[in-house]
């Protein structure tokens, strides 16, 4: 095994831990040093292992998309990282945050793939396959301590991905997502409010940019599978309670959230 494969496996190793301990990693100096294509390997080692237990890739999705969540996280790179079916919730489901670290929620829209995709044959191959658009959530949920990470390290940690909802399909509509009302109404806070602009100020844009990173490390996608364009504000705590996203013209997704550890 090269230096190059022991430092991938040993950040897809404390990444996996981290996941299944539901314990942060710590910034003690031992974190191997990855450049972005090896960060990319881990997060496919990463999440081979799910897959290798029986979950099924459902989808990708992009990561810094807005300029708000590029400052809130202090980094200047769009990311791409994998879905799973394990972190679906059912549209007015519930979902328990008792295996999470310090999860946040960011208000989104989610495209669906009509048929099977490959990424090498450019932006446009993805935006003619994709056929309805719904409003969605996603809960992330970084596994390193206090949400403090370099470029390299979100992408190992599969863009901090840890559930998602997706509410009623729509059929795209191209001309007309690029500047949708969007609001985030979470248990005693104050409604989120944002626009699908803010998604790098056209929605459709995430998908080219999502083709060129999945064509430069080894993305597939599906017939069915989903894309997740990116947060339309900035991430916010998720609390115990309902969350609540609606989107202008596409409807809205709820979910409601628990701690299975409070009695």
């Amino acid at each position: 095994m090269t230096s190059n494969d022991e430092a991938v496996k040993a950040a897809a190793d404390r990444l996996h831990e981290a996941v299944e301990t539901a314990r942060p990693i710590i910034d003690d100096g031992t974190w191997p040093d990855l450049d972005l294509a090896q960060a990319y390997a881990a997060q496919a080692d990463l999440v081979g292992r799910r897959l290798a237990r029986g979950e099924r890739q459902s989808g990708l999705k992009l990561g810094f998309t807005s300029l708000a969540k590029m400052a809130q996280m202090g980094v200047s790179e769009i990311i791409a990282g994998r879905l799973t079916d394990a972190m679906a919730v059912p549209d007015g489901g519930t979902l328990d945050v008792a295996g999470l670290i310090h999860p946040r929620v960011e208000p989104e829209i989610c495209f669906r793939v009509a048929r099977d995709v490959d990424l090498a044959d450019g932006p446009e191959a993805l935006l003619a396959a994709v056929d309805a658009v719904a409003p969605a959530l996603e809960v992330i949920d970084s596994r390193y301590d206090g949400f403090s990470f370099d470029l390299p390290r979100v992408v190992a940690d599969n863009t901090s991905a840890a559930a998602y909802a997706i509410g009623p399909w729509s059929a795209l509509d191209r001309a007309g997502i690029g500047d949708l009302a969007v609001s985030m109404e979470l248990t005693d806070a104050p409604t989120t409010r944002g626009s699908t602009q803010a998604i790098l100020g056209d929605p459709l844009d995430a998908l080219r940019r999502l083709a060129a990173i999945g064509a430069a490390h080894g993305f597939t996608i599906h017939e069915g599978e989903l894309v997740l364009a990116g947060a339309a504000t900035a991430a916010a705590p998720l609390p115990l309670g309902t969350v609540r996203v609606a989107v202008a013209t596409l409807g809205e997704v709820a979910i409601t959230v628990v701690d299975g550890r409070t009695p």
